[in-house]
């Protein structure tokens, strides 16, 4: 019966990702809402999982597309619980429920934990993905990382019925405030068929931004600005199928997202009401150093599936490799006048090496279905972070771990799910000796270089988790869980502030986060009701706090308790208008000190509501509503000022607006509206923060237009 079930399942994911326009599709696609892959890592349904779930589908992701194709805004329209979009190419301050989610791309990992960046985000291009799944709460089933959740991006694939099929999509997005150097371009193609056993799926997505203005018509500031970028995304997936029960896959993925301007900054000051905006400077002042951005990033992963490895077991083998290297804004505090340097730009560099064996085996005991999923990974990642002209700033961390884990299910007459696992992880970190960079923000304000005996550091980690989930009325089903996960997230941070000279010294700690929720699924004829409750703890959470002495944020290790709500509705108003809305509320404190945590980690109350209305088959249509409420925990120094991540954030309202019209099969218009009513506004990031340049409006109404082509 196992085999039986996957391959439905398997042929059901195949299938519906890249699926045309006949009522087959319809059905798979909807049968597709009901299947998840991320929270135990094997296809389940989502009945059966007792956390909060987030499942993007493809029709909600072409739409957004038409708005904004930053992944960053479609994430924050749509889950509840992720912190607003930062109007930018970085997610820094994006958090998933006041933690770090891992971003993955069909389960491999595209984070750079150890020294996160925050541009995890911005990996693959949205052309490439069939549905985007969120589980929120801190886990460990795919090892570190995880501490707010996971996102991952699960790809298209090939279709099934052997006759090649494709599409072209040409559009242009402009200011409509002032339409001056604005517009942009961008062409995304794909194509996939089969021919006997082997199918292939190719896609290819080309774009070239123009300057991006506010709602005043000014040009956005640059500094992880989405002016004047450049992005390329190349995706491939091979398949070949030895028979109905063994299946080889490889895909390539090549992603490069950078700003190449002839732009200059104009810095603000946000606790003086100044916006950091962009304008034409003679070479000289012009945006120093490379492009900043995503430059070249590869992923490679091997995949083989066996559905029945022997009685009702199947066995996945995959193995991935991943080059990634993020480049950033050239920043005057990297400064060393001793040296001759006036400033610096540093990258992040990290390469992953990881293979993993994961088997599922279904026992049937009566009215007592048992699922066992259970497997080995290994993973080694090494990443630095020097500077552009050859100073190191962060080590190089070379990173070695091997875990095994158990996960179970057992479905109790078919009502009670009751879910239990364990994962057992040991994690050797190796840096070598080195020596902090000396920063300076001024002639007499400038850090103290330090010489710092290296070390390997070792982790050993035993997490758990249980829940269980009561099905029995689809009016009530309520669920609880507790789920750990084992963090060694930015451990580069801690080495380049470090202030004493062994790295046995540094607080290097490992941070268990434990992550309790409740919560209920309500299903009635047309309204769907989500509601769920958590609190997170860690003893070793990371915040930041600037030294006055050398002007720099230093790292500092704290005990944290993070809690909230979040709700979700979706009703189907008649055959024609569908309403969904959603509600989170995220607070958080550092336990020790008993304040309140920046917003790096914690967001303002978010709503969001995306009201479809679909009149006739060939025309389509959605208004969107997001709405940022205030934040206000923190008080001025005694300058008068706001420091770091603590600046107040007052609410703001952004309208969009796409719809779509279809010629009959192959032809498609379409346009969407960003920021409809033309809002002037800060985006909360930009408010809460106080650092130089971060200080950047909201983008002002922007158009899309363009068209869509399927042979």
């Amino acid at each position: 019966m196992l085999k039986t079930t996957l391959s439905t399942v398997a042929l059901a994911v195949s299938a519906a990702a890249i699926a045309d326009d006949t009522n087959v599709k319809d059905l798979q696609a909807e049968n597709m809402e009901h299947i998840v892959v991320s929270g135990s890592r094997v296809f389940e349904s989502i009945d059966e999982v007792p956390a909060s779930i987030t499942i993007i589908n493809q029709k909600q992701i072409e739409d957004h597309l038409k708005v904004n194709p930053e992944l960053q805004s479609l994430l924050s329209q749509i889950v509840p619980g992720l912190a607003p979009d930062t109007g930018s190419s970085s997610n820094t301050g994006q958090s998933l429920r006041g933690r770090a989610p891992l971003v993955m791309i069909d389960g491999v990992p595209q984070s750079t934990p150890l020294r996160n960046g925050s541009l995890g985000v911005k990996t693959l291009d949205p052309s490439a993905i069939a549905r985007i799944e969120v589980i929120k709460g801190a886990t460990s089933i795919y090892g570190n990382g995880a501490s707010g959740g996971i996102i991952n991006y699960i790809t298209k694939q090939a279709k099934s019925d052997g006759k090649p099929e494709g599409e072209i999509s040409l559009s242009s997005r402009f200011s409509a405030v002032k339409l001056a150097e604005s517009a942009g371009a961008r062409i995304a193609g794909a194509i996939n068929g089969r021919v006997d056993q082997f199918s292939y799926l190719v896609t290819a997505s080309y774009e070239e931004n123009g300057v991006q203005r506010d709602a005043e018509g000014d040009i956005l500031g640059l500094q992880y600005g989405l002016s004047d970028t450049v992005t390329e995304n190349y995706f491939t997936k091979l398949g070949y199928d030895f028979d109905e029960d063994k299946q080889l896959q490889f895909s390539y993925n090549f992603y490069s997202s950078q700003q190449k301007t002839d732009l200059g900054d104009v810095f603000g000051n946000i606790n003086l009401g100044e916006k950091s905006y962009a304008i034409h400077v003679p070479p000289a002042q012009q945006k120093q150093g490379k492009p900043q951005g995503p430059e070249g990033n590869e992923n490679i992963t091997v995949k083989y599936i066996d559905f029945e490895i022997f009685a009702n077991t199947q066995m996945t083998l995959d193995a991935y490799m991943q080059d990634i290297e993020n480049v950033f804004f050239f920043s005057p505090s990297l400064a060393n006048p001793d040296e001759g340097y006036t400033g610096g730009q540093s990258i992040i560099r990290s390469e992953k090496k990881g293979a993993r064996a994961t088997f599922n085996t279904l026992v049937d005991f009566d009215s007592v279905q048992a699922t066992f999923i259970y497997g080995v990974d290994a993973l080694n990642d090494v990443t630095s972070q020097p500077l552009v002209d050859g100073r190191i700033w962060v080590p190089e961390m070379d990173m070695e771990s091997i875990a095994g884990y158990l996960q179970t299910k057992w479905i109790v007459a078919d009502d009670l799910v009751l879910k239990a696992g364990v994962r057992q992880e040991s994690i050797d970190l190796a840096v070598a000796d080195y020596q902090t960079l000396k920063l300076c923000r001024s002639a007499d304000q400038c850090s103290v270089p330090l010489n710092v005996k290296g070390d390997t550091i070792d982790y050993d980690a035993t997490t758990y988790n249980v829940g269980i989930k009561y099905n029995a009325n689809e009016k009530f089903s309520p669920f609880a869980s507790y789920s750990q996960g084992s963090d060694i997230s930015d451990i580069g941070r801690l080495l380049r502030s470090a202030t004493v000279e062994d790295i046995g010294q540094i607080q290097t700690e490992a941070s268990i986060v434990d992550n309790y929720e409740i919560g209920f699924n309500s299903q009635f004829e047309t309204l769907r009701f989500e509601f769920a409750a958590y609190r997170s703890t860690s003893e070793f959470g990371t915040t930041n706090k600037f030294n006055e002495v050398t002007g720099v944020y230093e790292p500092v290790r704290a005990p944290q308790k993070i809690w909230g709500y979040e709700a979700l509705v979706d009703y189907k108003i008649n055959d024609t208008l569908k309403l969904i809305a959603t509600y989170s509320y995220v607070e958080g404190k550092d336990t020790k000190a008993d304040t309140y945590l920046g917003s790096r980690q914690i967001s303002p109350p978010k709503l969001t509501a995306n009201l479809n209305w679909q009149p006739v088959d060939a025309l389509s249509m959605t208004l969107s509503w997001l709405h940022v409420g205030d934040r206000k925990r923190f008080e001025r120094d005694d300058e008068g000022n706001y420091v770091g991540d603590q600046g107040p954030i007052d609410s703001y309202n952004v309208v969009n607006f796409s719809g779509q019209y279809q010629f009959g099969q192959s032809w498609q218009v379409f346009v969407g509206i960003e920021n409809l009513f033309n809002s002037d506004y800060y985006p909360a990031r930009a408010q809460a923060y106080t650092y130089g340049g971060y200080n950047v409006k909201g983008l002002g109404t922007t158009a899309t237009v363009g068209v869509k082509y399927r042979f």
